[in-house]
């Protein structure tokens, strides 16, 4: 199997993830923070060194800056569901992944907040002319997509970022598709909310939410943290306060470990991921009948390329790829927004990931044009 399904997880890991999580579960007996023998402490310690390495690539001034979650939706949601109160209003880029658009629509829907989708350029980035100018009185966050799962398009997010703060506008920053390539310590996102199993390389169930600035949102969730048990309230301190229940231990020392890789190897990821997409877009934009969703040359762009074949439903142009052995996904990507501006009802998504190839794209390219010919 050819796999070009990473924006939804990577495939494969390096081979240290595989071993590190394997580790945990063969050889250490212990639920970090829970006790003081030894497999405890030693759990304890590959949590703080995957927080150590995370602080490092997103930007958080101290390690429990960076709460662990079950994925980028849980770091979503503990963000959105921590910050905001009855009255507030949100906006949100055009691009925002169902993970972002589902808790915030259903506050809006019972009319606790008010959510407003900020229309893009022609060239899908989002103007930090727009946001200021769409800043009221009620606003009290921004959420923004770095990248779209659809697009790939990278928005100006230092940009849109400055704009919300010269207003007096935090930012919650959905890293998903860019997390691992991007350089995202620089930017000055209140909180960044990223995946583990996808450019970071881990495990799935493995999620981050740095936290930057002076938001600090309430708990999700609350139970056990191994700290304070004589209180019957949730801690203050982080990142207990946000972290509660029994640690997802061998996803995290995998963690660890893809974190390690992406650290020592990023600047190549990046260019080598560029150079394949470079490759994939053009070879797709010369098959007759086919259509890209890429944005203008030379936008920003995340390793990825949507696109349809004339008339074809994705989903059985989809089907047809894993036919002939390659993994790519049709439909709506959990996006149904971007889809709306598109003026799409579905397409088909080949994501590259790290250990993709030249081969890996031209086999692509090969099985589109046959379809195009037989559609």
């Amino acid at each position: 199997m050819i796999y070009l399904d990473n924006a939804a997880t990577s495939f494969p890991k390096p081979p240290e993830v595989a071993k590190a999580a394997a580790g945990v579960i063969e050889k250490i007996g212990g639920n970090p923070g829970r006790a003081g023998h030894r497999g405890a402490i030693s759990g304890g310690r590959i949590m703080e060194k995957c927080r150590e390495l995370a602080a490092s690539l997103l930007g958080a001034a101290a390690p429990e800056q960076v709460i662990f979650c079950l994925n980028c939706t849980d770091a979503l949601n503990t963000a959105i569901r921590g910050t905001l109160h009855r009255g507030d209003e949100v906006l949100v880029s055009h691009a925002e992944h169902n993970a972002v658009m589902r808790p915030l629509m259903g506050y809006h829907d019972s009319g606790q907040i008010t959510v407003r989708i900020l229309p893009p350029e022609e060239n899908g980035l989002l103007s930090p002319d727009t946001v200021r100018a769409a800043v009221g009185p009620k606003t009290a966050l921004m959420v923004l997509c770095h990248a779209s799962n659809v697009t790939g398009i990278i928005q100006p997010a230092q940009e849109i970022i400055s704009a919300c703060h010269s207003l007096g506008v935090p930012v919650l920053l959905d890293a998903a598709q860019t997390a691992g390539t991007e350089d995202i310590a620089p930017l000055d996102a209140d909180m960044i909310a990223v995946p583990g199993h996808k450019g970071l390389l881990g495990p799935m169930g493995t999620g981050l939410l740095a936290l930057r600035g002076d938001v600090l949102p309430r708990p999700f969730r609350e139970g056990g943290t191994g700290s304070a048990s004589e209180s019957l309230r949730q801690p203050e301190l982080l990142p207990d306060r946000l972290e509660s229940g029994t640690a997802n231990l061998p996803g995290i020392a995998g963690l660890t470990q893809g974190l390690k890789f992406v650290l020592g190897h990023r600047a190549a990821i990046r260019e080598y991921e560029g150079a394949l997409h470079k490759r994939l877009r053009e070879g797709l934009e010369n098959i007759p009948g086919v259509v890209t969703y890429c944005g203008p040359e030379g936008t920003p762009h995340a390793g990825l390329v949507s696109f349809n074949v004339g008339a074809l439903d994705s989903g059985q142009v989809a089907d047809a790829l894993n036919s002939a052995g390659i993994a790519v996904r049709g439909g709506l990507h959990c996006a149904p927004s971007i889809h709306a501006w598109l003026g799409t009802s579905g397409a088909v998504r080949a994501s590259l990931g790290p250990f993709n190839t030249e081969r890996d794209v031209d086999a692509l390219l090969s099985a589109v044009t046959r379809i195009a010919r037989e559609k």
